[in-house]
């Protein structure tokens, strides 16, 4: 029997990115017999993570595969300045939307998002209203904000900051990407011996 290809999850990175944001996410779907993670970038030359990781991206925005899974998009300062040529994604979200791919934002990528209006009419979270209103002046979401560390509503998962293993257990959902996702959540939050508050 022929085995059935993995599905891609594209993770856009750049130099700056918020690279413990994602890593949870990435490490699970990577794992799993369905699905395979692949970094996009602006150009092929490698990238350096907050955290000094050096990435060597599998694909330039150019020649990004046609059809994927998701793309989840990663914090980093970049994305609060235009100057940064961070705009460039914004074709790439808008075919994931198209295609009915999951698109994923946490930190300053959920800002970007609802900068750019994919956050209009979808129930969204982000680091706080203020700062979201505040860092993306042309921002219209925010009857649909929500106080709430991730949120995942019509394809799209968003998260604050402080909420990367939020958004990953989000993501994992809307996959269908683990079994029990809040007890996966359960485990890496509270860990084996949970402390006492």
């Amino acid at each position: 029997m022929q085995q059935q290809s993995k599905k891609t999850v594209l993770v856009y990175v750049f130099d700056g990115f918020a690279d413990w944001e994602g890593s949870y996410v990435s490490a699970e779907l990577n794992q799993s017999d369905a699905f395979a993670v692949r970094t996009v970038a602006p150009d092929r030359a490698p990238k350096r993570s907050m955290g000094g990781i050096a990435v060597a991206p599998d694909y330039a925005l150019d020649d990004a595969p046609g059809e994927f899974a998701a793309l989840l998009l990663i914090g980093g300062n970049a994305w609060l300045d235009p100057a940064s040529g961070i705009d460039a994604v914004v074709p790439l979200v808008r075919r994931a939307r198209a295609q009915g791919a999951l698109v994923g934002g946490i930190c300053n990528a959920a800002t970007f998002l609802a900068e750019h209006g994919f956050l209009d009419e979808c129930a969204h979270t982000g680091n706080t209203l203020e700062y979201v209103q505040q860092c993306a002046p042309h921002y219209r979401g925010a009857a649909r904000f929500v106080e709430a560390q991730a949120v995942a509503d019509d394809g799209i998962v968003t998260a604050n900051g402080s909420a990367a293993l939020e958004f990953a257990r989000e993501v994992l959902r809307e996959l269908g990407a683990k079994d029990n996702p809040d007890a996966w959540f359960k485990l890496h939050k509270d860990g084996f011996y949970p402390e006492a508050v």
